[in-house]
C-alpha cells in the first residue's frame, strides 16, 4: 500500500451497566482519539453490554440488534463526524433465532464499509457461545477501507493460525482482534499468568507468521456471572504490535484505557523481504489441513 505511517488506537473499556453508558463512554473515547490525530479506533468485543455468554438464557437473545440499527446508526455518525475508520463489534440479529457475533467496519463515514461474522464460536465454562452466535459465512475477507484492507478477526478467532493466514492470503494490510477474554477468579496466579502470556503469544505470533502489524483490544474488569457463578475477571492487557511481533504499546491489565501507538505500514515490505514465509509455503503438501484429524 502507498501510506507508511497510520495513527490508531485500542479502545479497552469495562461494562459500564448500559447500552447507553458503554455508547457514550465509547463516544468520549472516539473524541479523545481524533482529537489526537487517531485515524483508526478499535473497539472490544461486544462493547455494548456486558458479556452475556457466561450462561444460556433464550432472555439474552433481546440484546441482538439487527445491522444497520440504532448502534450502527450512532457509531458511523460518529465515525463520519470525527473522520474516523472505526470497527465495532455487536450482536447481531440476523433473523427470528439467527444471530451471529459481528463485526463491521466505518470508513470515516456513517456508511458501514464491510463486515466478519465470528468464525470460531467457543463452548468452553463461562464462555457459552455456541448457545446465541451462528458461526460465520462470509469467509476469512479483509475489508477495504481508506487506510488499507483490514483483516478483521474476533476473539476466539485469534488462537487459529489458518485465519490469520487466510487473511494474510487476500492482501490484509494489518490482522484486527476485538476480545472479550478473561481469568476464572479462583485460578491460581501462575495459572492466570500462563493463560494471559498464552494468549499474547499467539497472536504475536500471527503477526510474526504473516508480516503484519496486529493490533488486540481486549475488555477490563470484573464481570459477575447473571446464574451466581463465579464471574470472569477480564485481563485487559491490549496490544499493539508490528510485523516481527514487536511491541509499538500495551494496555495496563486492569485500567480504562485509549491505547495509541504509529504504525509503519512500509515494514510489512520490508520484513517479508528477509523473511520470506509466504514465498517458501509448501502450498503442494497441506492438504491434510482440510481434514479434522489425521487418524
Amino acid at each position: 500500500m502507498s501510506r507508511k505511517s497510520l495513527k490508531v488506537a485500542l479502545l479497552q473499556e469495562t461494562d459500564r451497566g448500559s447500552t447507553s453508558a458503554n455508547l457514550d463512554a465509547i463516544e468520549s473515547g472516539l473524541r479523545e482519539a481524533a482529537a489526537a490525530g487517531v485515524e483508526l479506533v478499535l473497539l472490544q468485543e461486544l462493547h455494548n453490554g456486558p458479556y452475556f455468554c457466561q450462561h444460556e438464557h433464550v432472555d439474552e437473545f433481546d440484546r441482538a440488534e439487527s445491522i444497520p440499527g440504532p448502534s450502527t446508526e450512532r457509531l458511523g455518525a460518529l465515525a463520519g463526524e470525527l473522520e474516523l475508520v472505526l470497527v465495532c463489534s455487536l450482536f447481531e440479529r440476523r433473523a427470528a433465532g439467527l444471530y451471529h457475533n459481528t463485526a463491521l467496519v466505518f470508513d470515516r463515514s456513517a456508511a458501514i464499509a464491510g463486515t466478519y461474522r465470528k468464525m470460531h464460536i467457543p463452548d468452553d465454562p463461562a464462555f457459552y457461545e455456541k448457545f446465541y452466535f451462528t458461526p460465520g459465512d462470509l469467509g476469512f475477507e479483509p475489508i477495504q477501507t481508506s487506510v488499507g484492507k483490514l483483516g478483521v478477526l474476533v476473539c476466539w478467532d485469534q488462537w487459529y493460525p489458518e485465519g490469520a493466514r487466510l487473511m494474510a492470503l487476500a492482501g490484509a494490510d494489518m490482522l484486527l482482534y476485538p476480545t472479550a477474554i478473561g481469568w476464572d477468579p479462583d485460578d491460581a496466579q501462575d495459572e492466570k499468568d500462563r493463560q494471559r502470556d498464552a494468549w499474547i503469544t499467539v497472536q504475536r505470533g500471527h503477526a510474526v507468521a504473516n508480516g503484519l502489524p496486529l493490533l488486540a483490544v481486549n475488555r477490563t474488569g470484573f464481570e459477575a456471572a447473571p446464574d451466581g457463578g463465579r464471574g470472569i475477571q477480564f485481563w485487559g492487557s491490549s496490544f499493539i504490535a508490528g510485523p516481527q511481533g514487536e511491541y509499538l504499546a500495551q494496555a495496563s491489565v486492569d485500567q480504562r484505557q485509549l491505547l495509541v501507538a504509529d504504525v509503519d505500514l512500509a515494514r510489512s515490505e520490508s520484513v517479508r523481504r528477509i523473511w520470506p514465509f509466504l514465498r517458501d509455503r509448501r502450498i503442494d503438501a497441506y492438504a491434510d489441513l482440510l481434514k479434522r484429524y489425521r487418524d
